[in-house]
């Protein structure tokens, strides 16, 4: 299977809203970004059980609550300047460095 790498709008520690399934509306963290599969996983959304067997490293087995991945194109950005959920463009400053901006209020989101 060829797997091609995406460019997602979405990064790390973002701050991401869910705009369709059964989590609609929900606000999270990112906690990974998976370019290759064109996923994110946001804290305490789409949460799945898992059967963990005891292991040694995990002493205790039994059933255990984690995030599942998400598509990326149902979440949007939220802007941390303006505070709504936003469209993200890409713009050069000064330095040649390439930068995500919301297409609402027109700030830089990258902190860096």
């Amino acid at each position: 299977m060829n797997k091609r790498k995406h460019a997602l709008n979405v990064r790390k520690d973002d701050t991401v809203v869910v705009l369709s399934g059964k989590d609609k509306g929900k606000r999270g963290k990112v906690l990974r970004v998976l370019p290759n599969e064109n996923k994110v996983v946001v804290q305490n959304v789409h949460m799945m059980k898992k059967h963990q067997r005891p292991t040694a490293t995990v002493r205790e087995g039994g059933i255990i609550e984690r995030e599942a991945p998400i598509y990326a194109s149902k979440v949007q950005v939220i802007c941390p300047n303006c505070g709504n959920p936003t469209r993200i463009g890409h713009k050069v400053v000064e330095g040649g460095k390439i930068v995500r901006y919301c297409k609402k209020c027109n700030e830089i989101i990258d902190k860096e």
